[in-house]
């Protein structure tokens, strides 16, 4: 087979190039904003109030230390925050391949977000009913077994049918059958690759119909990109998207504690500042 006949191929499955993209989120809007790494209520209030000065309008707030590191009246207290500012709040689940005793994660931070064994799956079940429970209706899945098993059980009613299940960034996400995969598995989120071109963003666009959410701005352990300019192009093509804004030359910070607060929140703040300039550049476009 010849690269032109596996592209037919492709296109049989119905794998072809993406074009403009007509799909929006349920309020009409192509794009929302998601800052990340927002890692407790003091963050969480650092970052709302950033946002109130700017008059950015901030969508998602994610957490990435995970459900296990925050206690319930602080989880109680990030819900309380979001319903007040209409902010969906997303909470990373279990403990990882990276936090883990197992070697690859150390070399390879693709495999970071990795549940290993049946004791790190079930640790995940166990913080994501206790997340449920508490009234979470978002969670951030790193790994594809977690994610297979939460599907099923929203299908069985054993979780809410409205829970989100938002991939990680840590869950690889490169190409188009790859994201047909994760939404048939049952992700309502889909956080791509960092270094991913518009085409390919496009074709990921064409076979699913969840959101996309992706990285703007890139953490150097992530790939370090920062792409501003390309915004209007990614928002054409993968409607409805959130635009997620991390920071180049910021330490990683997990798991956050009171050790770490001061940073933690000096970090979202910038996080919203760049989230003001990317929109400032979308609003130019409207206006062109």
């Amino acid at each position: 087979m010849n690269l032109r006949e596996a592209r037919a191929l492709l296109a049989d499955r119905g794998f072809r190039p993406g074009e403009t993209s007509t799909k929006t989120f349920s309020d009409g809007s192509p794009y929302k904003v998601e800052i990340p790494s927002c890692e407790g209520p003091r963050v969480m209030t650092a970052v709302l109030e950033e946002a109130k000065n700017r008059g950015v309008t901030i969508d998602r707030v994610s957490q990435g230390s995970g459900v296990m590191m925050l206690t319930d009246g602080e989880i109680e207290e990030m819900l309380s925050l979001g319903a007040d500012a209409g902010v969906e709040v997303c909470l990373f689940l279990g403990p990882r391949g990276s936090w883990d005793i197992g070697g690859q994660a150390k070399v390879s931070a693709a495999v970071g977000g990795v549940a290993r064994g049946n004791d790190q799956v079930a640790a995940s079940l166990c913080d994501a009913y206790r997340a449920v429970e508490l009234g979470v209706r978002s969670l951030l899945v790193g790994d594809i077994g977690v994610l297979e098993l939460l599907g099923q059980l929203k299908i069985e009613g054993e979780l809410p049918a409205d829970l989100v299940l938002k991939t990680s960034v840590l869950m690889p996400l490169p190409n188009a059958p790859t994201a047909r995969l994760y939404e048939r598995l049952g992700a309502t989120s889909l956080n791509v690759s960092t270094d991913l071109p518009v085409p390919v963003l496009a074709e990921i666009r064409s076979v699913t119909t969840v959101p996309i959410d992706m990285y703007i701005e890139v953490p150097d352990d992530q790939g370090g990109h920062v792409r501003f300019y390309d915004v209007p192009e990614i928002v054409r093509t993968a409607a409805p998207v959130y635009l997620k804004m991390g920071l180049r030359n910021a330490p990683n910070i997990y798991p956050v504690g009171a050790h770490l607060t001061g940073t933690a929140e000096a970090l979202g703040r910038e996080r919203v500042r760049r989230a003001e300039l990317i929109l400032r550049l979308l609003a130019e476009q409207d206006e062109g």
